[in-house]
């Protein structure tokens, strides 16, 4: 019997009065005792959720019995416990920061890649005139990615555009984008055609998808996730690890985030290192008077909060 579910989608919709709305979605989603993380934006929506399976299905019927949302396409896991432990839904300007002043010159409801389901994603990998992009950060890609595929030195997705005249020389050529979930790639790609790249996809809902459809195929190594299991499998067909620890160099698929809260780098390390530096990226961030304990898992979290109790609408979460 499934007991819990994490979904992971976003949808590109306008929502008008998005901070009001951001605000009766938290409610709504702490009455049906969800806990998880929801960005909004007048775009869209871009959530990762996790709750009884019972709870996740109410959601889903809820979105989709939205006219806005209708498309939404949800990535379902299940998971032995939630995969948070608050509930938050934030307003922002964007759901995917891009780092562009002006946003307008990107819509991913006007002009965005070409769609390829992860079967067709998995045929083009070994063409010729193809080249696979892969549109996620240093931590996200170092831990996991395409076989061949190109990554970029970025620390967030905002750096994105700044690699645009790099990847010009390949402007002839077929790229293929792929992110996580798809999220990123809408805007990624997007911006690709802006500037003149003619044959641009994007791997329709992301790597997530891509193991569940697919197989994994050809996807070495693991695939971070943003929140409490970090890291996720994905390749069933071919597995390999490719991330190595960042402080002695032996292979490990285990990121952690470093536990001093002024640092908090994402980082991947071996238990045994872990251990020596209780959690830390380096000695001198062991010495810190307000490292949060390591627990093996290196992942940490702020004010507990169940979710199988009734949690009363009037709750407030900052972060």
């Amino acid at each position: 019997m499934i007991k819990y579910q994490t979904l992971l989608y976003y949808c590109y919709s306008y929502i008008a009065e998005a901070e009001k709305f951001a605000d009766e979605h938290l409610k709504f989603c702490k009455s049906i005792n969800l806990v998880g993380r929801i960005i909004v934006a007048d775009e869209g929506l871009n959530g990762t959720v996790s709750g009884t399976a019972e709870a996740c299905e109410a959601y889903m019927l809820a979105i989709h019995a939205d006219e806005r949302f209708t498309k939404t396409e949800f990535k379902i896991d299940d998971v032995e416990e939630p995969s948070f432990i608050k509930m938050h839904c934030r307003y922002k300007s964007e759901i995917v920061h891009s780092g562009l002043r002006d946003t307008s010159i990107i819509n991913p409801n006007e002009k965005t890649g070409k769609y390829l389901e992860p079967t067709e994603f998995r045929e083009m990998l070994d063409q010729d005139d193809v080249i696979v992009l892969d549109v996620r950060s240093n931590y996200e890609h170092n831990l996991g990615k395409f076989k061949n595929a190109i990554t970029l030195d970025i620390d967030n997705f905002r750096d994105f555009p700044e690699q645009i005249n790099a990847l010009a020389k390949y402007k002839d050529k077929k790229i293929m984008t792929y992110c996580t979930g798809g999220i990123k790639c809408e805007k990624a790609s997007a911006l690709l055609l802006h500037h003149g790249f003619n044959d641009v996809y994007q791997l329709h809902g992301g790597i997530i998808k891509y193991g569940k459809e697919a197989g994994g195929a050809n996807f070495d190594g693991k695939c971070y996730v943003f929140d409490n299991r970090i890291a996720v499998d994905v390749n069933s067909v071919n597995p390999t690890v490719i991330s190595v620890c960042y402080n002695c160099g032996k292979t490990t698929p285990k990121m952690i985030n470093c536990a001093n809260p002024e640092c908090n780098e994402h980082i991947t390390q071996c238990d045994d290192c872990g251990d020596a530096l209780n959690g830390c990226c380096s000695t001198a961030c062991t010495t810190h008077p307000r490292n949060r304990p390591y627990d093996g898992t290196g992942y940490y979290v702020k004010v507990p909060q169940t979710v199988n109790k009734k949690i009363e609408e009037s709750t407030s979460v900052n972060f």
